[in-house]
């Protein structure tokens, strides 16, 4: 870009901000809080078609009133609000162009408070990229891995270029916001500039440029799935990486497994015999489903007990098969009671019941 052209640019969106600012004094001095910069024209990196990204604050619905879309110059500008919920949302790291927060250069500022509390947000984001890789952003990956599965599967449903493309789009959006709340930063240099940046971090899958361009590479219908699929597993394999890297097991203890091989009893155990007695497919299905849930949030979440793969063992025309499996798991799950000096809370005759529940029940175990 030569320098008349890029002074020509610079000149310009100094009208346009000169004017919104106008407006928000005139019209809206108690409805505007803040105007600021972002986007290209605040890093530099900016093009002869970039548009101004102002980040209008409002404090009020009325102040959506500043909004308006249009076109000057040939270039296409969009003017409309953040409202305060949305910086503190970015204050959380759960919004996607954190940067707007914590990049920002303040033009207008309406009362000073209103600067204080921008800056509190800010320096609230600005801590969090600040802490070490650890579990709650290899946690927070989880909600945009979650987002590109469900893209996934609308790939695979779909048979048209357009539908499985469109979701392969969509499913890279996902994984590249899971990507950089895996390694607890934010973009700083919009879309224009991913793979560059991407590529710059130090948590990433293995081929990741490759795995990255073989999706926009992608012609036919089976290649885009085949690529997605690729990208993805590569993505839950990272995070999967990470976390056993970086994220410290539970481990059983007296105190966190107390109640749960009695409610395993409970809920599993009782469920498990009616089902398989009365020869159900479909009962024992969704059974042996809430039996898997159960010992793997005791593995993962709670306790840190040993793994039990149960479902495997389901077989509709052997029902016993998973009942024995079952009662097995069971069996071992009681194994770690032992081991941290736990006793099964079981009664034999009411009496007994009715003395232990009235001198505080499991409160006291």
């Amino acid at each position: 870009m030569d320098e008349n052209t890029r002074q020509h640019l610079l000149s310009k969106n100094q009208k346009l901000i000169n004017m919104v600012i106008e407006r928000a004094k005139r019209d809206f001095p108690d409805d505007i809080a803040l105007i600021g910069l972002s986007g290209s024209f605040n890093t530099g990196d900016f093009h002869r078609y970039s548009d101004l990204d102002l980040i209008i604050v409002n404090n009020t619905g009325r102040g959506w009133q500043i909004s308006d879309c249009f076109i000057f110059d040939d270039v296409g500008y969009d003017v409309y609000c953040t409202p305060w919920e949305r910086l503190e949302r970015k204050a959380e790291l759960k919004d996607y162009d954190i940067s707007t927060l914590t990049r920002m250069r303040i033009l207008y500022c309406a009362k000073p408070e209103y600067l204080d509390r921008f800056n509190t947000l800010k320096q609230k984001a600005l801590d969090a990229l600040a802490n070490p890789i650890g579990e709650q952003c290899i946690n927070m990956a989880s909600e945009h891995i979650g987002f590109a599965k469900q893209n996934y599967a609308d790939m695979i449903l779909a048979d048209d270029l357009q539908t499985v493309r469109y979701a392969s789009s969509s499913l890279m959006f996902n994984l590249i916001n899971a990507i950089v709340r895996l390694n607890n930063t934010c973009i700083q240099r919009g879309t224009k500039r991913y793979l560059e940046e991407l590529s710059s971090y130090e948590y990433l899958p293995k081929d990741f440029k490759a795995l990255y361009m073989a999706v926009v590479d992608a012609k036919t219908i089976e290649e885009i799935k085949d690529a997605s699929g690729k990208f993805l597993s590569a993505i839950v394999k990272l995070q999967g990486d990470m976390r056993a890297k970086f994220v410290k097991p539970p481990t059983p203890t007296f105190e966190s497994l107390k109640g749960t091989y009695e409610e395993a009893w409970c809920n599993l155990r009782n469920k498990v015999l009616a089902s398989v007695g009365a020869k159900d497919k479909s009962y024992v299905f969704f059974v042996a489903n809430g039996v898997q849930d159960y010992f793997d949030e005791m593995t993962y979440d709670l306790c840190g007990t040993k793994k039990f793969d149960l479902m495997k063992h389901f077989d509709s025309d052997n029902l016993d098969r998973f009942q024995e499996a079952f009662l097995e798991a069971m069996n071992e799950y009681l194994l770690e009671y032992g081991k941290v000096g736990r006793k099964v809370r079981q009664f034999e005759t009411f009496e007994e019941l009715y003395t232990s529940y009235n001198e505080g029940g499991w409160s006291t175990c």
